[in-house]
């Protein structure tokens, strides 16, 4: 009988999405073959205290492959894949690298903006400078606009500005996440996701879509109301834009050097302008989550997504122990 793959859950975490983490790992565990793997649980609390022990690094030693279910901050922004690099662990998922620039909202629309990719226009503020005023950034970026957090996920300290009354509000709220605060522009249209999986050769399910009962798909929409959005798999648009909408994942993928998976979320606005928003390194994995949904209607069931990405994380690793560490002339 082949020897089981040791696989650690590592879960949890100093963010904002702890809770939506719990699910996301509860859901993986279920899914793993237990014929074929062998599961370890790692949890990091909200404080992080699991880092001032060296518990963590003995657990991350006894297995052959981390599976990070840590979304948000201190878990998808390259802090952890960092570490387990230095640990010399495969793990699931984009690299430091991959994972950092997705996290920063800025950063990753720079690197778009540069790869002419399609996506909204914005502004980003620092906590240290003075921002620009109301009328500065409706002239800008029309009216109204969004004010988020730069580094932050799951719509959390994100506002959608109508008024000068609530700017300031929402830009003193987005702050409490981030030094750094992203306003941009509003798309108003259908709001699209697409899942891609794979390493050098990345694949692209069907796209889905999302309709918020809310007045953005927010926090709440995605969490606390269970009719707070409506959500489709397969979304129903046109053959040539579900091409377009890959092509466009994929390009987007390989630009901010994503390995593993991501979510591609879009707006289409209209019939054919599409947009980019932003990339989601570690997708939500719970029941309901769009990113297992959408292959599982392109023909990859939950348990066997599973199994390809634990795979393309062995396959990296692998690939990566061939290169040279030292240089003799």
């Amino acid at each position: 009988m082949p020897k089981k793959i040791r696989v650690g859950l590592l879960f949890g975490g100093r963010s904002v999405e702890h809770e939506i983490s719990l699910l996301s790992a509860k859901n993986v565990a279920q899914a793993l073959d237990k014929k074929k793997y062998d599961i370890s649980f790692i949890k990091i609390d909200k404080e992080g205290l699991c880092f001032s022990k060296t518990a963590i690094y003995k657990s991350i030693q006894s297995v052959d492959v981390i599976f990070p279910i840590l979304h948000g901050t201190f878990g998808e922004d390259g802090t952890i894949q960092g570490l387990l690099k230095l640990a010399n662990i495969p793990f699931v998922g984009s690299g430091v690298l991959g994972s950092a620039v997705c996290m920063d909202k800025d950063i990753m629309k720079r690197i778009l903006r540069e790869a002419r990719i399609p996506m909204a226009d914005f502004v980003t503020v620092h906590d240290h400078q003075k921002s620009m005023t109301f009328e500065e950034i409706k002239a800008k970026l029309g009216h109204p606009f969004f004010v988020k957090p730069a580094n932050s996920g799951s719509s959390v300290g994100i506002h959608k500005v109508k008024e000068k009354k609530d700017f300031e509000k929402a830009l003193k709220d987005a702050f409490q996440y981030d030094r750094k605060v992203l306003i941009e522009e509003y798309i108003r249209g259908r709001e699209i996701e697409c899942a891609v999986l794979g390493n050098e050769a990345p694949l692209a399910s069907a796209p889905g879509e999302i309709i918020p009962k809310h007045e953005f798909y927010s926090y709440e929409a995605k969490y606390l109301d269970e009719e707070g959005a409506v959500l489709k798999a397969p979304a129903p648009l046109p053959e040539d834009i579900v091409k377009k909408i890959q092509e466009l994942s994929i390009q987007s993928y390989k630009a901010l050097g994503c390995e593993g998976m991501a979510r591609v979320d879009f707006f289409l606005r209209g019939e054919d302008e599409i947009f980019v928003n932003e990339l989601n390194t570690i997708p939500g994995f719970t029941k309901i989550s769009m990113y297992p949904r959408m292959w599982e209607v392109s023909g990859i069931s939950y348990g066997h997504l599973i199994d390809k990405l634990i795979q393309l994380a062995l396959d990296r690793f692998q690939k990566e122990k061939k290169l040279k560490t030292s240089f003799k002339s």
